[in-house]
């Protein structure tokens, strides 16, 4: 048997800790090294089979190999049963920034040398960075150790460890049951609308079977994925199953640790997964983008077809955000309220802040004109309503499709009354105008809100009043006209201020309550009616976009806490974090050809609707797996994660993040294609989807750097080698992506590079995350290791191999090798299919036959 390549396992055994902790070193005659044991197991490859085998094993003391003169241990391999002894290996002692074996100066670049794989393992390395924490998220690492040579002919360790995330599982499902919970929650919300017109009724009953479907699916879902164990990912060629939908693919984290003598120890992270996308639903028809505008403008025909008022999506969008703050701000407005009556004297004053604020949230929410619009709507769409134009001579139809548009009163005010509307929404004969509807009722709800706030205000300011000078003081008329029973002349006492303010808070809850029951009905109406003008592609938009939105949270959710847990002690990070957030760029190497043309649809409505993520950092309960992960919470409107931390690192924590401060983060999109078909789609299709992704998130990225630059010193930022300004990489940035220009890489590297130095989070995708991705992550960590730490030019290309090696098959480099992409490529395979041209040009005939054949293949490939 040929001895073509072996596999060294080292397996650490001690008596103690399995590893030597990150960074420390002990002295010679430690006994430390005596309890340490290493096993070497050889395998050999046959030219034949072409499969491993085992040759022989060894193990030695890391004393012994300390302790020898020559700094080199000859081992004996012997068989498993320790009977036979097979052959030798040699094993060598080398120290960091030190010449192996006294090279010379020059190092060759040939691509076919032996790689410079000093160690790998299937089980990563228990560090510093990889405790309890990383543990709980990341496991099933495989680690990989390089040794390369710096320009001063010194020696830098690269470690590289990729790992599976246990978020792949977790975060899908928890946002499924989220989502099984707010669509029940929406079927009892529409059924608490009351009694409709026959007509409506029968619409309700449709959206709420629509609803009990989805609900039934996404049921059976959750049941096949709490049957699944084994792996923490989803394979490629799982991506087409249904009930793994909402899985992300590939979802790994890559992270290159750094250590030469000339700097101090440096981690570069990366997030690698599929792009978010519905596999499982196909692509025939376009992506999300796409289908998204399509039934927009359909919905309107709907609209007329159902006798709905058409909403367009802002105003859908304004409904649930009006939902989710009344949902919030009600309940909180009426705890304080209770707070307050029990609150001291002298602590009075603080709380009736609170409440006042929370309360003008509360109101600001609801001063839309779509509240007061939806109200008369909902009005009109009660049983036995008869319009006043029903009873007198018939005026002439409204416009089809008018959208609403009403002027609201101002609700700070218990004397302004509400004005008149000016126009009124599409509607049928049973909808009537605005204006035929009786308001007195809507404004005297509001003024009963203003005058309870009002009595609140004036009686605990009098209270104060009473408490600094002990004087008697003329009560404001408000309070005169609510407390009769009280006389100003003397001071209240306990018993009495109390139960005089719990009338007063008790009024105050009860019109707020009255509020937000006709608000929340209000918008739920609006609801109503755009799921009525829904057809079955509005319930199949729905759960394609849960779908993608759930591959990208997930992706995005590791991002954060990997990014989180590398950055617990960097106080300028930290800062960042709860000061302006954080930026997750998503770098995407799909073309923009064929069925790609829909993943990247899909992927773009999935990134943007990451804005509705917030992040809170919480204190875990305990240090066991369940109470450090990442919960989800909230509606499909917005939804905020909870990390834990455990109790040690929390308290490190700055007062903003220990305080639950909820933190943003900002995800943008760059898209390069750089594959063969992308050649096709630049040179005879449209690449303009790919122009308008890059170009409008640029903008995104120019106004985080702004807002970042003017919020924090650059002091907070990492430092690089490179010493050029982010805001010169940006200029550089956008001039890259206004021009014309094939398979311009230089767009993701330059988006990368801005995103590192501002402390951002790095994604990198492709259809399933493997050739592109590798492809794009191991040419990363080698420009990383030449322009900041100073690898050799001769070992550039020698380091972009052995990283590659393993990560793809045979023929695979030739794709991403392409002159185009900006790749290097060296001895790159010519084309598989070689026609002689000088003998087709001898016979015309020949050379039609030719064309065809080749025209014919390119379509077969291409299809």
């Amino acid at each position: 048997m040929d001895l073509i390549s072996c596999c060294w396992r080292l397996c650490c055994r001690r008596t103690r800790d399995p590893v030597f902790p990150s960074g420390v070193s002990f002295p010679l005659d430690c006994p430390v090294y005596n309890d340490t044991f290493i096993k070497v197991s050889v395998y050999g490859v046959s030219d034949e089979q072409q499969s491993s085998n085992f040759l022989g094993t060894s193990r030695f003391s890391v004393a012994d190999l300390l302790h020898s003169k020559d700094q080199q241990l000859s081992l004996s391999l012997r068989t498993a049963d320790d009977s036979v002894t097979v052959g030798t290996v040699l094993v060598s002692r080398m120290k960091m920034g030190e010449i192996e074996d006294g090279e010379v100066d020059h190092i060759t670049a040939d691509m076919h040398q032996k790689c410079t794989l000093v160690y790998e393992s299937s089980h990563g390395i228990n560090d510093k960075e990889n405790g309890p924490i990383m543990n709980t998220v990341f496991q099933n690492a495989v680690c990989k150790v390089y040794r390369f040579q710096t320009v001063d002919s010194k020696w830098m360790l690269v470690r590289e460890q990729m790992a599976e995330c246990t978020l792949s599982f977790s975060i899908p499902k928890q946002l499924i049951g989220l989502c099984i919970q707010e669509d029940t929650c929406r079927i009892q919300e529409l059924k608490d609308l009351g009694e409709l017109s026959p007509h409506w009724h029968n619409l309700r009953k449709d959206v709420i079977s629509r609803y009990e479907q989805i609900i039934k699916e996404y049921q059976d879902t959750l049941v096949e994925l709490e049957k699944l164990t084994g792996p923490s990912f989803k394979p490629s060629c799982s991506k087409g199953q249904k009930y793994l939908e909402f899985i992300p693919i590939n979802l790994h984290t890559q992270r290159m640790r750094v250590t030469c003598p000339r700097k101090t120890d440096s981690c570069y992270d990366v997030v690698t997964v599929g792009a978010p996308a519905a596999h499982s639903q196909g692509f025939k028809n376009g992506g999300l983008q796409k289908l998204l505008s399509k039934y927009e403008s359909e919905k309107k025909s709907y609209s007329t077809a159902y006798q709905c008022i058409y909403y367009p999506p802002e105003q859908t969008t304004k409904a649930r955000e009006i939902l989710s703050v009344v949902s919030q701000l009600q309940p909180h407005i009426t705890a304080l309220a209770d707070q307050l009556l029990q609150s001291p004297r002298d602590a009075l004053r603080d709380t009736l802040k609170s409440l006042e604020d929370k309360t003008e949230q509360f109101v600001h929410a609801l001063k839309d004109e779509l509240v007061k619009s939806a109200l008369l709507a909902l009005h009109a769409a009660r049983p036995g309503y008869v319009s006043k134009s029903q009873t007198s001579a018939p005026s002439s139809p409204p416009e089809p499709n008018e959208e609403p548009n009403v002027v609201c009163n101002n609700v700070n005010s218990s004397q302004t009354p509400l004005k008149e509307s000016k126009a009124s929404p599409v509607r049928s004969d049973s909808i009537p105008h605005h204006k035929e509807y009786d308001e007195e009722e809507w404004d005297r709800v509001w003024a009963s809100v203003a005058k309870s706030l009002n009595s609140v205000i004036a009686m605990v300011e009098k209270l104060q009043e009473q408490d600094n000078n002990n004087q008697e003081s003329t009560p404001c008329q408000t309070l005169a006209d609510v407390i009769t029973s009280h006389s100003p002349d003397r001071p209240m006492d306990v018993v009495d201020w109390r139960d005089q303010l719990g009338v007063l808070v008790q009024s105050l809850k009860e019109c707020v309550l009255d509020v937000a029951e006709r608000a929340r009905h209000s918008v739920i109406f609006v609801l109503l009616q755009e799921a009525a003008c829904s057809t079955a592609q509005g319930l199949q938009l729905q759960q394609r976009r849960d779908t993608v939105f759930s591959q990208a949270l997930t992706a995005l959710a590791c991002g954060f806490v990997m990014r989180l847990y590398a950055g617990l002690e960097d106080k300028g990070f930290l800062r960042q974090l709860h000061a302006v957030g954080l930026v997750a760029q998503f770098e995407s190497l799909l073309s923009t050809y064929s069925e790609e043309i829909g993943m990247l649809e899909d992927m773009e409505v999935g990134i943007s609707d990451l804005t509705r993520v917030t992040f809170r950092i919480t204190e875990a309960l305990s240090e066991d797996s369940a109470s450090l992960t990442p919960i989800i919470s909230g509606r499909r409107d917005r939804y905020t994660v909870e990390v834990p931390l455990p109790h040690d690192a929390f308290q490190t924590l700055p007062d903003e993040l220990r305080q639950g401060k909820l933190l943003h983060v900002i995800p943008v999109l760059f898209n390069v294609g750089i594959n063969e078909q992308q050649t096709i789609a630049e040179r005879f299709g449209d690449i303009s989807l790919q122009e308008r992704i890059n170009q409008k998130n640029f903008e995104i990225l120019e106004g985080y750097y702004k807002s970042l630059s003017n919020t924090l010193p650059s002091e907070c930022l990492p430092s690089f080698q490179t010493q050029t300004d982010i805001k010169e990489l940006l200029e550089t940035l956008g001039q890259n992506v206004v021009t014309k220009k094939r398979k311009n890489v230089e767009i993701l590297w330059l988006a990368g590079t801005i995103c590192r130095r501002m402390n951002g989070i790095r994604f990198t995708s492709c259809k399933s995350a493997k050739d592109r991705t590798s492809m794009s992550v191991t040419l990363e960590q080698c420009c990383l290791l030449r322009d900041e730490h100073q690898l050799n030019k001769d070992y550039f290309v020698r380091a972009l191999d052995c990283m590659r090696s393993g990560r793809l098959a045979q023929g695979e480099l030739a794709q991403w090798d392409d002159p185009e992409a900006g790749s290097i490529a060296i001895n790159k395979p010519a084309s598989r299919h070689f026609y002689p041209i000088a003998l087709l040009l001898v016979s015309s005939h020949l050379l039609v036959v030719w064309l065809i054949l080749s025209l014919v293949f390119l379509l077969a490939k291409y299809q």
